[in-house]
């Protein structure tokens, strides 16, 4: 399979001129395409500084990051906010819909940023809203969902730009267990018959159950990786 992430020797340091705190020390990894991947270690580990790093939301202190054979760390931000659209899908614990939007625009919404016709916006919308079972929700707005259907939102937004991977921070931390075990059954599903790829960060054991592939960190170092 394709690599499509590729990290060497990745530093992060906050604070370089005062007290410095090491976030990531030395951090080499690579992600293939069609990988399901958690990425887990204790509060401080460095977790969310790696997938923000991946997610070009934070820049390395030094090293690189190829994203789909692009070194973003050399991005500027401007730069880095076109490549994000166009490569990398997002799912966050919060959910982060627009209140005023329905499920359908609020999905709509990314490819509208990538000046797809209408058309395509309004026939991938649904669809992707069908494979994530809220057909019935199309028309709504989150007021009006659960917490389950709103992060289901979520995953279908993420996948409308036809992203080269998805990363999803702590996906069910604010879900009930039922709710929990249908949106990583439908992650899952995604992963198996579309090939998508997933990255979590997470503290939840039954994400890290499914994951094929389980990366740990522990003082901003890669401590296991089975």
């Amino acid at each position: 399979m394709k690599e499509i992430i590729s990290i060497k020797q990745i530093e992060k340091i906050y604070n370089p001129k005062k007290i410095p705190v090491h976030a990531l020390r030395g951090v080499d990894l690579s992600i293939k395409q069609g990988e399901f991947t958690s990425i887990v270690g204790p509060s401080g580990s460095g977790k969310s500084t790696l997938l923000n790093l991946i997610g070009g939301l934070d820049v390395p202190t030094s090293g690189s990051v190829f994203i789909s054979g692009t070194d973003i760390a050399k991005l500027t931000a401007n730069q880095l906010i076109e490549f994000r659209l166009q490569h990398i899908g997002f799912v966050f614990q919060a959910y982060n819909l627009i209140p005023v939007l329905t499920s359908k625009e609020n999905v709509e919404f990314i490819m509208l940023m990538q000046n797809r016709n209408k058309k395509e916006r309004e026939e991938r919308a649904i669809s992707l809203l069908k494979a994530v079972g809220l057909e019935k929700e199309i028309n709504r707005k989150p007021v009006e969902l659960s917490g389950g259907q709103q992060q289901r939102v979520a995953v279908a937004r993420a996948l409308a730009s036809k992203p080269d991977f998805v990363l999803a921070d702590e996906p069910t931390a604010n879900l009930d267990s039922k709710s929990a075990e249908n949106l990583l059954d439908i992650m899952e599903r995604l992963n198996k018959e579309e090939g998508t790829t997933f990255i979590f960060s997470t503290h939840d054991a039954r994400v890290v159950k499914r994951a094929k592939r389980v990366i740990t960190l522990e003082d901003g170092a890669v401590v296991n990786d089975e």
